[in-house]
């Protein structure tokens, strides 16, 4: 690659957001540490910087803070909401906390005529804000070129230190021309020509593979979903025999999972696919187990005595493989370093107990959804696998609400069968993001026939999303809904009522637990 973008990172909930309209404008780009060193950026040789937004305020005592030389690199430098208050303050500006703080829509209207505004024709835009402190004294050599309702300096440049700020989000989609600004960043600032490809992605990685193997042997936890499947054939065109893979039948399959695993990838890949048959150990494991982090950390620990177990009988392997995404990433790494922010634990994030003695290996954790299934396609994978809905790595152990038994996991395996069949069937399951039933391990009154019944509730799960980071419930007709639900209860036994969850991503996520 001849040109590469850094984002330094100040903990926005959006710095991923940047990153992946920086990759779809075909420019490669890396997420720094706020504190990286200049020295740093110098030897990746990058061709512009990006600041993210950030919680913090600058007139925290601890406020995150770059390396200050980054503005005398000569290359330039678009910092957003945050990054454009830290630009200021750090070169000599002005800034105070607002009267009126900017959350959610805004206008913006421009003021002067700026290369990041080429090719928006119209003289305002709305915009999309999230902060509580603003600009009141430029630094030197800067000029405003955009203005909010609050804000005289909402978009700033010194052009001849080829410096830019956005008070404002053009990486999120409630900004009108958002990804114009970006790429007028990269390719009429930044001067980037759009050589980030993901053959060179593969190209890269696998060499990278092959030089961090070596001799050595890696062991993949296949699951049959997207991203694992993807790493796995990324990580085995680059050392074929050396990859194992092992799938684990712990129990918390879908319906006819372990069965379409095996044909697939021992039949139509031909790699080393070892299938180990846990289940009885992981449910006596989750026995009376109620709290879904217990659940997720308990089926984490229960997969690593799987794997310690199995490495045992296996010569030289020293690592072990994950098709973790970025995703997966931000909702499992605590923002700002405070564990009160949370959201849940990851089971293919934050590393490796010292005993089981593997390196972790995670090809995919920079790539989001949409970018994992291009690859995919790069790699031969077929379509069906590739746009196979997502599936958590606790399984069924967290679409099973409370306590898990094998008799709740059969029914929740039947009746998601259904729904998938019927998404299929209906020509609505390419069309959204994620479908899937949860178990409710209540009892409600029903009537079938004559008799009162007292049975189990199945919730229905269906969003619309692009990349996970946020998504929508999708309204879809209401004579499928009924089809599906007619269908639930009448074929699965001990469910007598079906629900529809229509909670968004925020406030929500997209799981359950």
């Amino acid at each position: 690659m001849k040109e590469a973008i850094a984002i330094l990172d100040f903990g926005s909930q959006y710095t991923q957001l940047i990153a992946r309209w920086v990759r779809h404008a075909k420019v490669y780009c890396k997420i720094y540490p706020y504190s990286t060193e200049v020295e740093t950026l110098k030897r990746d040789k990058v061709t512009g910087i990006i600041l993210s937004g950030g919680p913090a305020s600058v007139f925290a005592e601890k406020a995150p803070r770059p390396d200050v030389r980054i503005f005398d690199l000569g290359i330039p430098v678009l910092g957003i909401c945050y990054g454009l208050q830290l630009m200021g303050a750090m070169l000599g500006g002005e800034v105070a906390k607002s009267e009126s703080r900017e959350y959610g829509h805004g206008t913006l209207r421009f003021k002067q005529e700026s290369r990041l505004f080429d090719g928006i024709s119209r003289g305002e835009i709305r915009v999309w804000n999230s902060h509580g402190d603003r600009m009141i004294r430029l630094p030197l050599g800067f000029k405003a070129i955009g203005v909010t309702e609050n804000s005289e300096f909402a978009a700033i440049e010194s052009e001849s230190q080829r410096l830019y700020g956005l008070q404002f989000h053009p990486e999120v989609s409630h900004t009108e021309g958002g990804s114009d600004i970006l790429k007028n960043f990269l390719y009429k600032i930044c001067g980037c020509k759009g050589d980030w490809v993901l053959e060179e992605f593969i190209k890269i990685k696998t060499e990278e593979i092959r030089t961090t193997v070596g001799n050595a042997h890696v062991i993949l936890g296949l699951s049959g979903g997207v991203d694992s499947s993807v790493a796995a054939a990324l990580i085995h065109q680059a050392i074929g025999d050396q990859l194992t893979c092992v799938f684990v039948d712990n129990g918390l399959l879908r319906k006819g999972e372990r069965e379409e695993v095996e044909e697939l990838f021992r039949g139509h890949f031909n790699m080393d696919l070892k299938v180990i048959d846990a289940r009885a150990r992981f449910l006596k494991a989750l026995k009376g187990v109620n709290d879904p982090e217990q659940k997720r950390k308990i089926i984490g620990r229960e997969f690593v005595f799987v794997f310690e177990e199995t490495v045992k009988g296996m010569k030289e392997v020293e690592f072990l493989a994950q098709g973790t995404l970025y995703p997966d990433v931000i909702e499992s790494v605590p923002i700002n370093g405070s564990p009160a922010t949370l959201i849940k634990t990851h089971h293919n994030v934050g590393g490796l107990p010292e005993e089981m003695n593997l390196k972790l290996m995670e090809p995919l954790r920079e790539l989001f959804k949409d970018e994992v299934r291009e690859l995919g396609e790069k790699l031969g994978l077929p379509h069906k696998l590739l746009w196979r809905h997502p599936f958590p790595g606790p399984g069924l152990g967290v679409r099973v609400m409370g306590d898990i038994r094998e008799e709740y996991l059969e029914i929740l395996r039947n009746a998601d069968a259904i729904l998938i069949e019927e998404m299929r069937e209906g020509g609505y399951y390419d069309e959204v993001w994620q479908a899937f039933c949860v178990f409710l391990p209540i009892r409600t009154v029903g009537v079938m026939g004559d008799e009162r019944t007292y049975d189990y509730v199945i919730a229905v799960r269906i969003v619309e999303s692009e990349d996970a980071m946020t998504a929508d419930w999708a309204r879809l007709p209401h004579e499928f809904l009924q089809k599906v639900s007619n269908r639930i209860i009448n074929e699965v036994k001990r469910v007598n009522r079906v629900v529809l969850d229509i909670s968004s991503k925020p406030p929500s996520t997209i799981e359950w637990e």
